[in-house]
């Protein structure tokens, strides 16, 4: 069975979209990731003997002998496979979203014949996606609340994208909250199946030997004690806003030393939240640090009295399970995808409720029985989520 993996739309290995990729080829069973002649797949369809016992071997042999391939610009030839043979195939392209779209629709199928692909994984399947799926076995992978981004689309990639998923013949979710998104949209429950993500433990662990006043997180040196919340500063439903005025009455309240931190990129809604930031009474306690490294933020988490996620429309919820892993607690919204994303082992609050956010920080900082208990929880919980588990669970579906 020879299985391909779409690159386009992933953002050259800068997203989460990337990292998908990026994680899944990485914890592939090593089988798959050597198996000989990974370029040729044995297709039973096209064995013209009458010796059925001969066709029944080369089908066994096409549904065990594995190989996975990628596919996408020539650009990103080697930004997915480093330290691992996996072969790849780039088709000449204009690095824009219509060409890449434009090619989707027309010259696809073509390609994945002329490949062999048995069966395409779409990590960006929210962003580009086939209307319809000829020669071979499509399976979307949906990372992103969908309705959300339809809502953005001009009308006629609306329709395109509602047209791909509806014909796609499997859908993954990573999360039950995306799935009823996907069925509120018209698409068929049978076809979606919830596959959670993995998170990195190699690089989100518990760091207990960080005992120093500052924190050394290039290029930040940070002084504890701080809260921390990583998100872009894209939209008020991210609540940063609703965030800092929470920061402001636990200050308040509590007269504590403490600090907050905020790391994602600047977006839509950049200006609001640094001008509430600017004109806060704790201006010098709120840090908006820009842009962070994925793999700088395990220290970051791991210095930090907690990290708050005040975000109401999380479809997936992995930076509250990474924050978990480092051994630190998560308060966070009881919105979206958190609260199956967090189980039992997060604080939860009403995104909108200031004063309950407020508590939450001041019940984690001085109520010690609470935060061991909420640090313990919280540690096993997320040792459950690991991408070896969501591969071996991926590639069961394909193979079923």
């Amino acid at each position: 069975m020879k299985i391909a993996i779409d690159t386009f739309g992933c953002d050259h290995g800068k997203s989460g979209l990337g990292s998908y990729i990026i994680y899944f080829l990485s914890n592939l069973p090593s089988e798959i990731t050597h198996v000989e002649n990974p370029g040729v797949t044995i297709n039973a369809d096209t064995n013209t003997s009458k010796d059925y016992s001969n066709k029944n071997s080369a089908k066994k042999n096409k549904e065990t002998n594995i190989s996975v391939e990628l596919f996408g610009t020539e650009e990103d030839r080697y930004t997915y496979t480093s330290g691992k043979d996996i072969p790849y195939s780039s088709t000449p392209m204009l690095n824009s979203p219509k060409a890449e779209t434009l090619w989707h629709k027309t010259k696809i199928h073509k390609f994945i014949k002329k490949n062999g692909y048995d069966v395409v994984l779409y990590p960006a399947a929210g962003k580009i996606l086939p209307t319809k799926f000829k020669n071979h076995i499509g399976i979307a992978i949906i990372n992103s609340i969908v309705s959300i981004q339809l809502a953005e689309m001009s009308v006629s990639n609306r329709r395109n994208m509602l047209k791909g998923l509806k014909n796609i013949q499997k859908i993954v979710a990573p999360s039950a909250y995306i799935k009823q998104d996907l069925i509120k949209l018209g698409i068929s429950a049978d076809k979606i199946s919830v596959i959670h993500n993995g998170i990195d433990h190699k690089l989100f662990f518990p760091m207990l030997d960080l005992d120093a006043e500052i924190i050394n997180v290039q290029p930040f040196a940070i002084k504890r004690p701080y809260f921390v919340y990583g998100s872009s500063l894209s939209s008020p439903e991210k609540k940063h806003i609703e965030l800092i005025k929470a920061f402001e009455l636990f200050k308040k309240n509590t007269g504590l030393p403490h600090r907050l931190v905020i790391a994602g990129n600047d977006g839509a809604y950049a200006e609001q939240i640094h001008k509430v930031a600017f004109d806060s009474e704790y201006a010098s306690d709120i840090f908006l640090i820009g842009f962070f490294p994925h793999e700088s933020f395990a220290k970051l988490y791991a210095g930090a009295e907690a990290c708050l996620f005040p975000s109401i429309n999380e479809g997936v919820g992995l930076p509250i399970l990474e924050a978990m892993a480092c051994g630190i607690p998560v308060l966070c919204s009881d919105k979206g995808a958190l609260k199956e994303a967090g189980g039992t082992s997060a604080v939860y609050f009403d995104s909108d409720n200031i004063n309950q956010i407020s508590t939450a920080m001041q019940n984690i900082v001085e109520d010690k029985e609470l935060r061991e208990n909420v640090i313990y929880d919280s540690i096993l919980w997320a040792n459950e989520f690991n991408w070896e588990k969501t591969v071996k669970d991926t590639l069961k579906l394909i193979k079923e």
